[in-house]
């Protein structure tokens, strides 16, 4: 194993502008797919994926949903302002990001559009915390349906609409609480799940709620400098019982999407099935889990950049993201899909 210091610079990379999708492929199964499992890599079209795969392979998706946790209002002064909801907190309340020109102070009433109110009572997840902490007049889940916007990325610039509210969820999306879709699941459609089951490549779920961290860059320079943000995940007991059958027939576990990677590598870590994961993998992590790997293009200097290196080796990362600025590939969450196998160095014992 390389004894390496890697630093954030090391994950940079230059990308053209106009590689960053806007919108989706018209297909979901459309988009282009980078075989990066060798080299040199492959260029394919992400419909090929059932073909990549064994009957013996357990293929495992993150099955939140995302809401429409964007919210629009003013406060009293007539300020506009505008709230992210990270979070719905156990009792009904919520932790939010928000966007205003001077942060309003505990027990300010908001109005917000569409006729509720948004009380602060805080901050969160503590007095130093970088959420807000709110009530809202009605039920969170209900008020954002009705009111709220699809929580698009930073780089995706329209305002969001129905082919958003259509395509920015993946098409097996059940519980709701994602401020962000697990992206690399997008690309599958009925047709591709239909191939999967024919070829005999069984299924599970886990659900990690994607928060707005993820879209973050690393600012130290030190990796170790970085806190990590945190996300709830759960891991059920039929998908526990689906990997040890696929570990016992000698089968592959393939995760789809960087989200699922997380979940279980944190619950394999902590051996809890329930909670709130920080894990920060770099190089050198050493995963107990996961073999092969779906997945977008990543944002430059990010925390998953840094996962996948630690996945596939970093020189061989690096290569792909050359080739596919190159081959011209469309980026991050609207963008094409990666396939990767983890590096043999990085497997646990036993």
């Amino acid at each position: 194993m390389s004894e390496r210091i890697f630093t954030t610079s090391d994950f940079d990379f230059a990308l053209p502008p106009e590689l960053i999708a806007q919108h989706p492929a018209p297909e979901r199964s459309g988009a282009r797919l980078l075989d990066g499992s060798g080299a040199p890599p492959v260029d394919r079209v992400f419909r090929d994926l059932p073909a990549l795969l064994a009957p013996n392979d357990l293929l495992v998706f993150n099955d939140t949903q995302v809401v429409k946790a964007r919210l629009f209002g003013e406060k009293p002064t007539g300020g506009r302002l505008e709230l992210l909801i990270e979070r719905v907190l156990p009792d009904g309340s919520v932790a939010a990001h928000m966007k205003v020109s001077k942060k309003p102070p505990a027990g300010t009433v908001l109005r917000m559009d569409g006729g509720f109110a948004a009380t602060l009572l805080g901050r969160w997840p503590d007095a130093d915390g970088a959420l807000f902490h709110l009530r809202l007049s009605d039920d969170a889940y209900a008020l954002m349906a009705a009111h709220g916007h699809v929580p698009l990325p930073p780089y995706i610039t329209h305002a969001d609409s129905d082919e958003d509210a259509a395509r920015y969820q993946t098409v097996f999306a059940k519980n709701p609480g994602a401020v962000a879709a697990p992206t690399a699941a997008l690309h599958f459609d009925q047709s591709v799940l239909a191939a999967l089951d024919a070829r005999g490549v069984r299924r599970a779920a886990v659900t990690l709620h994607v928060g707005a961290g993820t879209f973050q860059p690393v600012k130290t320079e030190s990796l170790a400098e970085h806190v990590m943000h945190r996300e709830r995940y759960h891991v059920p007991a039929a998908t526990q019982a689906a990997i040890a059958a696929c570990r016992a027939r000698q089968g592959r576990v393939v995760t789809v999407g960087t989200t699922t990677v997380r979940t279980l590598e944190s619950w394999a870590q902590s051996g809890a099935a329930d909670g709130d994961t920080g894990i920060f993998i770099t190089p050198g992590f050493r995963f107990q889990v996961v073999d092969a790997l779906v997945t977008n293009f990543h944002l430059p200097r990010s925390t998953l950049m840094m996962m996948i290196s630690a996945f596939a080796g970093y020189e061989h990362v690096m290569a792909l993201y050359r080739h596919a600025v190159a081959a011209r590939y469309r980026f991050f969450s609207y963008g094409d899909a990666m396939w990767l196998k983890r590096q043999a160095y990085a497997t646990s014992p036993g």
